[in-house]
C-alpha cells in the first residue's frame, strides 16, 4: 500500500495495479481484500474510464479476449484460444457506451477487465472461472479513427443484421464452449442495443445487464433503506428521474415490480409514482418534440399533460419527494433546483448516479448545503465526508458531518454473480435484483444511519455480496430455478452455504 500511496495521480495507480493483476493475482486480491474502499475507485469507476480513454497506454495482452466482426462464422474457435478452460462467467461489452464517456470502441475492455476483477475481489470467484470479452465491431468516435494509438478495428459501426447475427453467433459459441450455465454479463451496450439484446436472451441464457438491472437494484436498496431517514416509505416517494435511458428504465421497472409485489400497488398505480425526464423535457404520450422510444412509452404520462422541457418546472409541477440523476449531465442539479427540493419537502432524497465524477449532476457538498443540510444523499461516484458548519451552510444550528453513501453498482453484481455461478441460476430474472436490493437494504445499520449514508460501508462488501449469493439462491430453488439444487425446493442454510463457499474462496484462506 505503501508503494501505491505513492504515485500522485490516480491513473498511475490503475496502471500499477493492473501490473500488479498481471505478475501476482494472489497478491493484487489479497490487497483489495483487504483494502476494497481504497482499491475499488482505483480498479473500476471512476478510475477506469480514463483508463479507457487512453487504453493504448495501459492495456497488456493477456487481460481479456477481443472478437472482431472479422471472426464471424470462427467465434468458437477464438474463444478456445483462451487458456483457461472452466469459465463460469463472462463480461462483454461492444465498447458503445463506456460509463458517461460514449464509445471508445475496442478501447471499452477496460470495462469488463475492471468489472470481472471485482467478481473476485468483492465475491471471492476465482479467476480462472472469468472471461473478459470485447465485441470489435469498429467505432464511430472519430477521435479514436484517427488516433495512431488505437488498436482496434478502424472502421465504422458495423450495425443491423450483420451485428445481430454476430452477437447471435457470440452466444452459441459461449454456451457450445463453456455450458449452457455459463453466466453472460452484458456491459456498456448503447441504449438502443441494451434493452433488446437483454430482451431477446433473457429467458435462453443465463444473463443480465448490470447498466440496466444492476443500477436498478442498487438504486432500489438506497430507498428501500431511507424510511430510516426521510420517513418515507416507498409507496409514499414521488420520484423525477433526470434520465430517460439504461438506467432510468431499468430501475422504473425494478420500483414497480417492488410496488406491486411488496406494497400491494396495481402496476398503474406504481408508475403513477415515476415521472422520467430525457433531453427533450418530461417523457408524455404523442409530445411534440418526439423522443419517444418504445422502452420511454411505457413510463410516459397522458397526452394533455403539460410538455415541460424545464427540470425545475417538472420539480415544481410533480411536488416530487425523490430526484433521481442518470443522464451524464453536469452539474444539472443546480443551487437553485436543490433548494427548490428543500423547499417542497423536509427530507428531500437526492440521488446523482451519473459516473464518473466529472458528470456527476451534483456534489455530496452541493447537495447538502444548498438543501440546508436536510437532503438524504447518495451519489453513483464516491465522494469524501462532507462537514458543513451554520457559517458555511445557511439553516443549519449546528455542524453537520455526513458521510455519503455510494449507491455502486459493486454492491449489487459480484453478489448477483455469485448466486448464479454458484447455483447455476437459469433464468435470471428481474425478482433475483428485486431480493438482491431488499438484502442490501436490511444490511444498513444505525451506525450507516447517523451520517446519513444509504448503504454499509465498503469495507464490508465482501459479505455483503455473500449475503445476496444466499438470499437469490434461496429464492431461486423456491421456483426450481437453481439447477445446483436440482428437484430441493427449500434448501437447508448448509446446502446453500456449500454452493456459495465453492466459488467465493479467492484468494485461498479468505
Amino acid at each position: 500500500m505503501t508503494r501505491l500511496r505513492s504515485f500522485e495521480s490516480d491513473f498511475d495507480k490503475y496502471d500499477w495495479l493492473m501490473n500488479l493483476c498481471d505478475k501476482n493475482k494472489e497478491l493484487f486480491y489479497r490487497l483489495m481484500n483487504q483494502h476494497p474502499d481504497y482499491i475499488m475507485p482505483l480498479v473500476y469507476t471512476p478510475t477506469v474510464g480514463l483508463a479507457c480513454q487512453n487504453l493504448s497506454l495501459v492495456y497488456n495482452d493477456g487481460r481479456g479476449l477481443f472478437v472482431t466482426i472479422h471472426d464471424k462464422g470462427n467465434i468458437k474457435s477464438v474463444l478456445q484460444n483462451w487458456p483457461h478452460k472452466d469459465i463460469r462467467a463472462i463480461c462483454v461489452t461492444d465498447g458503445e457506451r463506456i460509463l458517461g464517456l460514449g464509445d471508445q470502441g475496442a478501447f471499452g475492455m477496460g470495462i469488463p477487465v475492471g468489472k470481472l476483477s471485482l467478481y473476485t475481489g468483492l465475491a471471492g470467484i476465482p479467476p480462472q472461472h472469468l472471461l473478459p470479452v470485447t465485441l470489435d465491431v469498429g467505432t464511430n468516435n472519430e477521435k479514436l479513427l484517427n488516433s495512431p494509438l488505437y488498436f482496434g478495428l478502424k472502421q465504422k459501426r458495423v450495425t443491423g443484421q450483420a451485428y445481430d447475427d454476430f452477437v447471435d453467433e457470440f452466444m452459441q459459441a459461449c454456451t457450445a464452449t463453456y455450458g449452457e450455465h455459463v453466466l453472460i454479463q452484458f456491459e456498456d451496450f448503447a441504449n438502443h442495443n441494451a434493452f433488446r439484446l437483454l430482451h431477446k436472451y433473457d429467458k435462453s441464457y443465463s444473463t443480465f445487464n448490470d447498466d440496466i438491472q444492476g443500477t436498478a437494484s442498487v438504486v432500489l436498496a438506497g430507498i428501500l433503506a431511507s424510511p430510516t431517514l426521510t420517513g418515507r416509505k416507498l409507496s409514499e416517494e414521488v420520484i423525477v428521474c433526470y434520465g430517460a435511458g439504461e438506467a432510468a428504465i431499468g430501475f422504473a421497472d425494478l420500483t414497480t415490480r417492488a410496488l406491486t409485489k411488496r406494497f400491494g400497488l396495481t402496476a398503474e398505480e406504481a408508475k403513477q409514482k415515476l415521472y422520467l425526464v430525457d433531453s427533450k423535457g418530461l417523457v408524455v404520450e404523442g409530445r411534440k418534440s418526439g423522443g419517444l422510444t418504445s422502452h420511454k412509452l411505457k413510463y410516459a404520462r397522458p397526452a394533455g399533460t403539460p410538455e415541460l422541457t424545464d427540470l425545475e418546472d417538472v420539480i415544481k409541477f410533480t411536488k416530487c419527494t425523490a430526484l433521481l440523476g442518470a443522464a451524464a449531465v453536469p452539474r444539472k442539479f443546480t443551487p437553485k433546483i436543490l433548494n427548490l427540493m428543500a423547499e417542497l419537502n423536509e427530507k428531500p432524497l437526492i440521488m446523482a448516479l451519473s459516473n464518473p465524477t466529472p458528470v456527476a449532476e451534483c456534489t455530496a457538498e452541493e447537495a447538502y448545503k444548498y438543501t440546508h443540510g436536510r437532503c438524504v444523499f447518495a451519489s453513483g461516484s464516491p465522494f469524501l465526508p462532507v462537514s458543513l458548519d451554520p457559517a458555511s451552510c445557511p439553516g443549519l444550528k449546528q455542524t453537520l458531518h455526513r458521510h455519503p453513501g455510494q449507491a455502486n453498482n459493486s454492491y449489487i453484481f459480484p453478489g448477483v454473480a455469485l448466486a448464479i455461478v454458484s447455483g447455476r441460476i437459469s433464468p435470471v430474472t428481474d425478482d433475483d435484483f428485486l431480493v438482491a436490493s431488499e438484502t442490501l437494504a436490511s444490511l444498513v445499520r444505525d451506525s450507516d444511519y447517523e451520517f446519513g449514508r444509504l448503504f454499509p460501508p465498503l469495507s464490508n462488501i465482501r459479505s455483503v455480496s455473500v449475503s445476496i449469493a444466499r438470499a437469490i439462491i434461496t429464492a431461486a430453488a423456491s421456483e426450481g430455478r437453481c439447477r445446483a439444487l436440482k428437484g430441493v425446493s427449500s434448501p437447508s442454510a448448509t446446502q446453500i452455504e456449500d454452493l456459495v463457499e465453492k466459488f467465493s474462496n479467492y484468494p485461498p484462506g479468505t
